[in-house]
């Protein structure tokens, strides 16, 4: 059974640490927490099953994310850590948060005692090396803090950050061979070591660097370590061979081991910095951020941190296990994008080029065909001030790069996934009155990514679609295409760029060109317009289709700009709601001998555990039936979400999951991320508090609900009875109250006249 360290009442208290861009933001004296939110954290949510979440410490949206390893193989094993395995490797600095592909897992160190032994060892037998077995029964994590005991070297280990540094408390056996182990060969399987070193500055610092290449191409990461203890001796190990007396190791295959004589339950810290930049950037960050050796301090910060995040949204409810998920999702929905900069203000830029940051903040790692969704709606409402950095960060890609970026990692552009979603999400921003960036710069950028003719945009700008036999995944590049462009036409028209708004909207309208009127079905279609044949709407390939991790049930919905247009492409609203009502009813089985193993959480064809079914649950508010939507939303949260490590249905994927599971608790969602316009559902507790702007609150309250009481009979905004099935993000930020009087009976008459549906979007 998990272990979950009860914590103190919390009082907010000067920060003694710099956070830079972290830095919580003031409470006012008088205010006094009721709660600890964090408490109701659980990091192990996702680490099992394949949500690919690690349950290591970190901060919100920071540079470190030190984590244990279990294994560096496999598909559920992308965030170095899997909840079914019973042995550690060590804890390095960087992982990726519920990614379907792995990378990162840079500076691992791991503490021993005994003769050092070199290699890691197997999961089957951790004797055969450094590893070590563990418990879970032993093991313990919230935000900000990890800790494990070591089994085979009765070490135990706790961790904790600030958005720099990792903080490392080892507390020893008593030893005379006591050792702490920097592996820089370590990392995901792929992920090949390209130059490294490792040098001793004196007898507890030392510094070096991992460069390497795999997903994310030359990827610097530079350290600095200081121990609280000097180290009597230390060994270098350098392709294998073993070096007694060099003060610096300088290859490939690096790693160094740093010895000490050890009494029982003595502690020996250790603090390291991380930069993209330099060596020089690493030790700055340390010193600067991590000035001292408290570690229990630097813990309560970190705490404290997360605390205030996790407060921006308050609820009251006696459902202790709803209550986990949903501030578990909270803290994973707030893990990235990452922290780039130095705290001098200088990062790496996608032109391998050291840049400073002028008056931002830079981020990476956005895995933007997941967030674009609903992550990066949530930040409009509740981390304003970093969608300000983040869109700089990407019109800082865009300087460097030529191009907004697509799936940037640690700087690197990877060109994972599809469409160029940077655009939604800077349009998003800027019609909710976000725009203290250049507008006409992030405009040209759109055009830019718009108009180049790679990824099959060449074939889509001549054919207006995408042509099966052209390019590969075809039919879902055309819609994601097509939302994306009418995300540009909207700046183009609100910019006064008429010529272009006609343009784009055109090419917003090439979904019509996919969908075949015969099948009901988005379906690949050859350049000659010919439909492709055989045609199977179950039937999906990982390797090369005309659908991504995906299928036709699955992305024919994919509309998000036109749902009316859909409609009407399928033949009307009765047509539309029976062909909705058979993706949740139809057989589960997925064909093909290659099916992507990203199309999981099924309620019929319907695949929660990938993004493209994100938006499906509340097409039926669009078409008069919204109690349909009530039904379909609280099976997802209630069946398809718990508080276990396979509490998730699929990859976390950066955010998007928990910001689903987060707005959807709460009562809505952005069926159009760019919209402006959310969807209603159906709420999970009595009463959701939401600070919003100018220290305003946005209330949401659900009475009479019950686990019967599941739809929703009425519904008021500031006191007014509220017949359409939507709110915009302007009333959220306006501050009020939302009042859901529920009912366990569907409420047929609420919502079904054409003038109660939700719009397409709403120009502020």
């Amino acid at each position: 059974m998990i272990k979950y360290k009860q914590l103190y009442s919390y009082v907010l208290i000067a920060l003694l640490i710099q956070f830079d861009s972290c830095k919580p933001e003031k409470t006012p004296e008088k205010e006094i927490v009721e709660e600890d939110f964090i408490t109701y954290v659980n990091p192990f949510i996702g680490t099992g099953g394949h949500g690919h979440t690690f349950p290591g410490a970190t901060l919100p949206f920071s540079m470190v994310q030190l984590s244990p390893d279990t294994y560096t193989r496999g598909w559920d094993w992308c965030s170095g850590y899997h909840y079914s395995d019973s042995s550690i490797m060590g804890f390095s600095h960087t992982h990726l948060s519920g990614t379907g592909r792995g990378d990162l897992m840079d500076i691992m160190m791991m503490p021993t005692v005994g003769e050092v032994k070199w290699n890691p060892g197997s999961r089957e037998n951790p004797d055969e090396g450094y590893r070590s077995r563990f418990s879970h029964s032993n093991e313990e994590a919230s935000p900000g803090f990890y800790s494990v005991f070591l089994e085979d070297y009765e070490i135990q280990a706790s961790l904790t950050v600030t958005p720099r540094t990792g903080f490392h408390q080892y507390q020893f056996p008593a030893s005379q061979k006591a050792n702490i182990l920097f592996d820089l060969t370590h990392g995901r399987k792929g992920d090949k070591e390209i130059e490294a070193y490792m040098s001793v500055k004196n007898d507890s610092l030392i510094t070096g660097l991992r460069r390497s290449s795999g997903w994310a191409e030359d990827q610097y990461v530079y350290f600095a370590a200081r121990f609280s203890k000097s180290f009597q001796q230390y060994t270098f190990q350098v392709e294998g061979e073993v070096l007694n007396e060099n003060i610096s190791a300088v290859g490939n295959q690096i790693k160094g081991a740093f010895h000490f004589r050890t009494k029982e339950g003595e502690k020996i810290y250790v603090k390291v910095g991380i930069s993209p930049v330099s060596e020089e950037g690493a030790l700055n960050n340390l010193d600067t951020e991590n000035p001292g050796w408290d570690f229990d301090m630097v813990k309560k910060h970190a705490q404290q941190n997360w605390e205030q995040e996790l407060r921006k949204i308050r609820v009251e409810s006696d459902h202790h296990d709803r209550k986990e998920i949903f501030y578990t999702a909270a803290y994973h929905s707030y893990l990235a994008p990452y922290l780039f900069t130095d705290i001098d203000g200088k990062f790496r830029g996608a032109d391998k080029k050291i840049h400073t940051a002028d008056n931002f903040t830079r981020y990476t790692v956005f895995s933007l065909w997941d967030t674009f969704r609903a992550a990066h709606p949530l930040y409009t409402i509740t981390q304003k001030e970093r969608v300000h950095a983040m869109i700089l960060s990407m019109l800082s890609h865009y300087d460097e790069y030529g191009l907004l970026p697509e799936w940037p990692l640690m700087g690197t552009e990877t060109f994972t996934m599809i469409g160029y979603h940077s655009i939604p999400v800077i349009a998003d921003a800027y019609f909710k009155g976000i725009r203290d960036f250049d507008v006409e710069k992030a405009y040209k950028a759109m055009k830019n990514s718009a108009m180049q003719d790679h990824f099959g945009i060449n074939h889509y700008k001549k054919h207006n679609y995408i042509p099966s036999e052209l390019e590969n995944k075809s039919v879902s590049k055309t819609l994601e295409y097509a939302y994306d462009d009418w995300c540009i036409a909207q700046m183009a028209k609100a910019l006064g760029k008429d010529e272009d708004y006609q343009y784009f909207m055109n090419r917003a309208g090439a979904y019509k060109n996919v969908f075949d009127t015969s099948s009901g079905f988005m379906r690949g279609r050859k350049a000659d317009g010919s439909w492709v044949t055989p045609f199977d709407p179950t039937y999906a390939s990982h390797s090369g289709y005309d659908f991504v991790e995906a299928n036709a049930w699955q992305y024919t919905w994919f509309v998000p700009h036109d749902v009316q247009g859909l409609v009407n492409l399928m033949g009307g609203e009765s047509q539309f709601i029976a062909k909705l009502d058979s993706l949740f009813n139809v057989n589960s089985k997925i064909e093909g001998e290659d099916v992507s193993i990203d199309i999981t959480g099924l309620i019929g064809q319907y695949a929660h555990g990938n993004e493209p079914s994100h938006h499906v649950a509340y097409l039926y508010n669009y078409v008069g039936q919204p109690w349909k939507t009530q039904e379909k939303v609280h099976q997802i949260l209630t069946e398809l979400y718990d508080n276990t490590p396979e509490g998730l249905s699929g990859n976390e994927d950066c955010g998007q999951m928990s910001s689903w599971y987060l707005l959807s608790a709460m009562g809505f969602y952005p069926v159009n991320p760019m919209g402006g316009v959310y969807a209603m559902g159906t709420p999970i507790f009595d009463k959701v508090t939401i600070q919003v702007d100018d220290g305003k609150t946005f209330v949401i309250e659900a009475n009479n609900l019950s686990k019967e009481n599941i739809y929703v009979q009425s519904v008021t905004l500031n006191g007014e009875v509220l017949e359409r099935t939507w709110i915009s993000h302007q009333e959220i930020m306006n501050g009020g109250q939302l009042i859901f009087e529920m009912t366990d009976i569907p409420n047929t008459t609420r919502g079904i006249h054409e003038e109660n549906y939700p719009p397409d979007h709403i120009i502020f």
